[in-house]
């Protein structure tokens, strides 16, 4: 008997608590799939029980098949580590596709996937701020550039990859991933987190349901130096409300480095758990954030948010008129009193967030299983360029056959 052929493999790297939330579904929908070989690989970019464990055990997902052990003691050393430990691990292994989703340290893998010539899919693609001293935004383009399919959320973010010269035939729309998350973890768990988020439940935090403010704070530009995140506390000392914190630890780390005191209206706590954030975000008057993923959770569950940015890849949250801005950068140019009455005034308000429909990850899984099983997932051969590159593979134009004198 002929033996069986072998089934194409999927490699999916991820290596921060977003991308686990981001992932989820399409984690549980590819382990699914007859199909295919499916291999989960954890860079190492996080590492500790709040920043990993607990969101794998809390979204039900396997733990990961390969620990990479990436680290390091800033995003040079990190990405550094992550290609140098992964290339060996991918040489060995020889995965049909490389998956990696998101702007992280983590998605400069694809370097060490692309010098291997394996074919390279990128999650959540084509995002732009245009905001250049962000590092995501390096590595969004990198890695866009470098892929052989990427899936994007929206037509827009499509023809931003196209206007920088990807071709079209590579990116696939299928709508934001948060969407699926949350019906699927929150809104179709609606009685268990009713109950969960209890009276006690706010009392052993020291708030009040619908009485305080949900803030997040991580970014580079709103940490890495004094001036912006004193922008920022001066802001937070203004709320009307109490500010539950609970702070990433470069930020902790950046507050005693700098010699700066937290608002006696604030209260920060060690980062937590996906269900302990979205009770909290669900329950609270509002989110102030800089993160790109809480001010899309909070316009799907129908939460104000205050962001914290100067640019924005995620636009379509002011599209829908859920989130107020403010940029740490200029604060002269806001008033703090109207930034709050502003998220009060949008408490009162319903908007059609417009993010998805719950069915992004479906389509994702759908189309990069078919393209794996099809032979048809590499995006960078020549005969499939969108732009004319015969000139590079032309002859040299000289005779078949000269004499020499």
């Amino acid at each position: 008997m002929a033996a069986a052929l072998a089934k194409p493999h999927v490699l999916l790297i991820l290596g921060i608590r977003p991308d686990l939330i981001r992932a989820s579904r399409v984690i549980h929908l590819l382990r699914e799939r007859p199909e295919i070989d499916f291999t989960f690989m954890w860079s190492g970019q996080h590492y500790a029980d709040n920043l990993k464990d607990v969101f794998i055990r809390e979204l039900g997902l396997p733990n990961p098949d390969v620990e990479l052990g990436a680290t390091g003691n800033s995003d040079a050393e990190v990405v550094g580590s992550v290609i140098s430990r992964l290339s060996p691990a991918l040489a060995e292994m020889q995965p049909d596709v490389v998956v990696f989703l998101g702007d992280t340290n983590t998605v400069m893998g694809c370097i060490a996937a692309a010098q291997l010539n394996l074919p390279v899919v990128h999650i959540e693609g084509c995002m732009r701020s245009y905001d250049w001293r962000m590092p995501e935004e390096k590595y969004r383009t990198i890695i866009d550039h470098t892929s052989d399919r990427v899936y994007t959320y929206f037509p827009e973010y499509k023809e931003q990859g196209v206007r920088e010269g990807l071709n079209p035939r590579n990116i696939v729309v299928i709508k934001n991933l948060i969407v699926d998350v949350l019906q699927h973890y929150f809104f179709d768990r609606k009685a268990e987190y009713d109950e969960y988020a209890s009276d006690d439940f706010f009392a052993e935090r020291g708030i009040k349901r619908d009485e305080f403010f949900l803030m997040t704070c991580h970014r580079r530009e709103s940490v890495e130096a004094p001036e912006p995140l004193k922008a920022i506390l001066d802001v937070i000392e203004r709320s009307p409300w109490p500010v539950y914190f609970p702070a990433s630890y470069r930020t902790q780390k950046r507050l005693v480095e700098f010699g700066m005191s937290l608002p006696s209206n604030t209260i920060m706590v060690d980062p937590i758990g996906y269900r302990e954030l979205l009770a909290l975000l669900a329950n609270s008057r509002g989110a102030l954030t800089d993160s790109g993923t809480v001010v899309e959770e909070t316009a799907v569950l129908g939460v104000p948010s205050l962001q914290i940015r100067k640019a924005t890849e995620r636009p379509q949250v002011y599209d829908c008129g859920s989130s107020v801005k403010f940029d740490p950068a200029v604060p002269e140019q806001y008033d703090a009193d109207q930034l709050y009455a502003k998220l009060e005034w949008l408490r009162g308000q319903t908007w059609e967030h417009g993010l998805g429909d719950g069915q992004s990850s479906e389509r994702l899984v759908d189309d990069l299983v078919a393209a794996v099983v099809s032979g048809e997932i590499r995006g960078h051969r020549p005969e499939d360029s969108h732009i004319d590159v015969s000139r590079s593979y032309r002859d040299d134009g000289l005779p078949d056959s000269v004499s020499v004198p």
